[in-house]
């Protein structure tokens, strides 16, 4: 039988790095959301419906909200670290925890790409992650055709370890991902 260590308690102190900041959810937040449904993309892989009106953004941000206190996740919003606006999401999950495993996903907002926010969100996820003692690694799947995600993800000290050929189901159609991941050793 495999015992899962329980999920830690929502960071004391919230993770930052460069120009943004990790913090809970908020009702606001459903405006980024909206804008984020309108890429053609997103939509397709997680539960953000695509062209979400206000109250299917506002209930999107309530499921990541609900993603600690299920044990499943942490959901961060990706804020600017002087404004406060929500810029995107980021999340690292936890089912692996107990081999030590733990996957991230992260989106921003169209109009706020290009600016390292990806980048800096995924160390300052890092940073939080790895005071987690029973994580040894973080894993990103990156489809190959996502130059921006990749950049981040290197940006952000991944490695890429391989092609995984027909892993996921994305939109009905079985799609390659690019396996890329950070382990504890190797953490500036």
């Amino acid at each position: 039988m495999d015992i899962s260590p329980e999920i830690p308690p929502w960071p004391a102190v919230a993770p930052s790095r460069g120009n943004v900041i990790l913090r809970r959810f908020e009702d606001g937040d459903a405006a980024m959301a909206m804008e984020l449904s309108k890429d053609p993309y997103v939509p397709t892989v997680g539960t953000l419906p695509a062209n979400a009106t206000h109250d299917e953004a506002l209930a999107w941000v309530g499921r990541q909200r609900r993603h600690h206190g299920r044990g499943t996740a942490f959901a961060f919003s990706i804020a600017d670290a002087e404004t406060g606006r929500c810029l995107g999401q980021i999340g690292l999950w936890l089912r692996e925890l107990g081999a030590g495993r733990a996957q991230a996903g992260y989106a921003v907002s169209p109009e706020d790409r290009g600016r390292g926010v990806a980048a800096n969100a995924l160390l300052a996820l890092c940073g939080f992650a790895w005071t987690i003692p029973e994580l040894h690694r973080i894993e990103l799947y990156i489809e190959p055709w996502n130059t921006g995600s990749v950049r981040s993800a290197e940006n952000a000290g991944f490695s890429r370890e391989g092609l995984l050929r027909s892993h996921q189901e994305i939109a009905g159609v079985r799609r390659d991902m690019l396996l890329y991941a950070a382990v504890r050793e190797a953490v500036p």
